[in-house]
């Protein structure tokens, strides 16, 4: 089975040598279509993931189509079905799993970060991770729902409503999810990147204000916008030190922070606006099928511009060249799909 592999930092290759998958009784065989490259895949290759061991089969961002069903399976699962993947384990034991919560489970592992993941012609996977009723969506449109809804899970524990503004650091996929779903639950939403041409993606996502933080001060303008308030909520959906910190420094008093983006080096704080301010600091972490199923319905309604969020299709064969040009040109990449047909 052919499948691409990130070996070690900095080093990958497309093998044509691994295993087939083995199907349970309670899982189904989909063949691959589309995998889209995630920002954890960069830092995998880069060798800043936290998470990650080598070598790594990456890929959480699937499309897919059931071509093998187990005994167990419920019979309203039919091969072709098109499908998207919920690509995190849930143990079923710890405080999270218990408490309505899987996408935060103690002992999760994550499809190509703690395991391998689906950047392989064929995997194996259990009936219940499966998102299915995706018949009127292409399989490029499928391939960008996971990283959409972890954006949208985003918004949510931000708890966005009417009369709230809410700032977002990062116009990637992740934050162009958070963006649109705070808009859709009724904030006025600012974004900030570094990019015009994501800034843009922002504004049709939902985006009511923008800041590029290259050419203006985010604090200077985000003081014009709220009238030297802040941002109630400030929402990081980048992973850096810097953007950690300015979330806490632009947040309003008695606002929320929630991080999304992951830093690898521990950030220090100045710890007293937490208290001075009465803040609320919240993580977020993966998604449930709510937030799937959100982005489904945005998509169906055209509430994200899908079209325009993806930057290339690429064969597997090209797949390596495809990660080392994101690695070297960041900002010009929204979404890097590869093609397994």
């Amino acid at each position: 089975m052919k499948g691409f592999v990130i070996v070690e930092p900095g080093i990958s290759r497309v093998a044509d040598d691994l295993t087939n998958p083995v199907m349970e009784p309670d899982e189904v065989i989909v063949r691959i279509r589309r995998v889209g490259f995630c920002g954890t895949d960069l830092n995998t290759y880069r060798g800043k993931s936290p998470l990650v061991t080598y070598p790594r089969i990456p890929g959480h961002e699937i499309s897919a189509e059931i071509v093998e069903i187990g005994s167990l399976v419920p019979t309203d699962f039919t091969k072709g079905d098109k499908v998207s993947v919920l690509p995190y384990t849930t143990c079923g034991r710890c405080w999270p799993c218990l408490h309505d919560r899987p996408n935060a489970c103690k002992y999760n592992e994550t499809l190509g970060v703690q395991q391998d993941g689906g950047m392989t012609e064929f995997l194996s996977v259990p009936y219940t991770k499966l998102i299915r009723n995706l018949d009127s969506l292409s399989f490029d449109e499928i391939a960008i729902v996971e990283p959409l809804a972890v954006g949208f899970h985003a918004a949510r524990r931000a708890e966005p409503g009417e009369g709230d503004t809410m700032l977002v650091f990062g116009c990637g996929m992740v934050g162009l999810g958070a963006i649109a779903n705070g808009a859709i639950l009724g904030a006025d939403v600012i974004a900030v990147d570094i990019e015009d041409s994501k800034l843009e993606l922002a504004r049709k996502s939902g985006a009511r204000y923008t800041i590029n933080s290259s050419t203006d001060d985010p604090g200077a303008r985000l003081a014009e916008i709220t009238d030297g308030h802040g941002s109630n909520i400030v929402l990081e959906a980048i992973g850096l030190p810097s953007t950690y910190t300015s979330a806490v420094d632009l947040v309003s008093f008695g606002g929320r922070v929630v991080y999304v983006g992951y830093v690898k080096n521990p950030v220090e704080y100045e710890t007293k606006k937490f208290v001075m301010k009465e803040i609320q600091i919240r993580g977020s972490r993966n998604a449930v099928k709510k937030d799937f199923s959100d982005v489904l319905e945005a998509l169906k309604a055209f509430k994200l511009p899908a079209d325009e969020l993806i930057t290339q299709i690429v064969p597997l064969l090209e797949a390596g060249s495809a990660l080392e040009y994101w690695n070297e040109h960041p900002g010009s990449v929204s979404k890097i799909l590869i093609s397994m047909d």
